[in-house]
């Protein structure tokens, strides 16, 4: 049988543009999946959409977009050792070369190997109505939860859940949250989840703290401007925050978490891009701060995640303010690009829980 589709391509000029493409039979340790939701990251909208940025193999090789896709396995090649026909899953959206210190590690994002290849980037994505992916890189996707929310799982979701757990995240904890895009209201609801007393959020955008405010992710949010220090302060009556998570990837972003974090407190920075300034005596070394950097996850952690998402009774999808079909892949790439909504997903069929 023949699977074919239209597809979606990222040129770099903040188009999108559309392709007839025939999908092949999965090969050795590989399954074909029938997608049923794919969001729009904004790694896409900075590395891809609007040019690209990458180079040589970590580039976009003109391939299907569309890193955070779910679906259906619908065909399985020779070789599976796990999943079956009819299974729903996630793809981690690194494909490593699985024998790598890193991969081994379950942390494909960091393989080195040539023959690593990013889905929606080295090797093609999920805008497609099907999509080729290998056994190895798939999440079991529960029932309890909706392609949608799957296709959150593995890198907005799994992204912040990673950076969370570095910096341990419980009820005893206030947490300052900058940077309110699709990540930022992740780490909102994830900390939400976690157990966290008190959330803050901050943005420089509007649109986007009604959204956590809408959603009843934070206690309190602002729109970021010269008194936001003071702000986010005497929301822990001047002592700051145990816990706070950067998703801005901006300068203003990274000092408000790190001046804000309290004595002996912890601070992640997630959000990528950008540069940062600080004073690291005043700033870290006196009140004894640690810093953590954080990438992606790793596939045994996404697995974890599943798990905790269904228990805690949280859904990822909740973060979803606009659904488009493929057709419509240049208006939701648009508005993505905007920067004023929430998540944005491309959803084929109904969706089935």
């Amino acid at each position: 049988m023949s699977f074919k589709s239209k597809a979606a391509y990222l040129p770099g000029n903040s188009t999108v543009i559309f392709k007839d493409v025939e999908f092949p039979a999965p090969g050795h340790g590989e399954v074909l999946l029938k997608v049923k939701s794919s969001t729009i990251c904004g790694s896409d909208i900075r590395a891809i959409y609007r040019e690209h940025l990458g180079k040589g193999p970590e580039g976009y090789q003109n391939k299907i977009c569309g890193h955070e896709p779910s679906g259906q396995i619908i065909a399985c090649g020779p070789g599976m050792k796990r999943f079956k026909e009819g299974d729903r899953v996630v793809v981690y959206h690194i494909s490593g070369c699985g024998c790598c210190n890193d991969c081994r590690r379950g942390y494909m994002i960091s393989c080195k190997s040539p023959s690593r290849a990013a889905y929606g980037w080295q090797r093609d994505g999920g805008m497609a109505e099907y999509m080729i992916a290998e056994e190895k890189d798939l999440v079991l996707l529960p029932d309890s939860l909706t392609y949608t929310d799957g296709a959150q799982i593995a890198c907005g979701f799994g992204t912040v859940y990673e950076g969370l757990e570095k910096i341990g995240i419980c009820g005893n904890d206030a947490v300052l949250v900058t940077g309110l895009g699709p990540v930022g209201l992740a780490a909102l609801m994830l900390a939400k989840a976690m157990g966290a007393q008190k959330l803050i959020g901050v943005d420089t955008v509007a649109e986007r703290c009604q959204i956590a405010k809408d959603l009843g992710l934070a206690d309190e949010v602002f729109v970021s401007g010269p008194d936001v220090m003071e702000k986010v302060m005497a929301a822990t009556n001047g002592l700051g925050f145990e816990r706070t998570v950067d998703c801005s990837g901006h300068t203003s972003g990274r000092q408000l978490c790190i001046r804000a974090t309290r004595q002996w407190g912890k601070m992640v920075m997630i959000g990528e891009g950008g540069t940062v300034e600080f004073n690291p005596s005043p700033d870290i070394i006196h009140d004894q701060k640690t810093i953590y950097g954080s990438w992606v996850t790793s596939i045994w952690r996404m697995e974890e995640l599943v798990e905790r998402i269904e228990r805690w009774g949280i859904h990822p999808e909740d973060l979803v303010t606009h659904r488009f079909q493929l057709n419509q892949a240049p208006e939701a790439y648009s508005l993505m690009a905007e920067g004023k909504c929430g998540k944005i997903a491309i959803v084929f069929d109904e969706e089935i829980k």
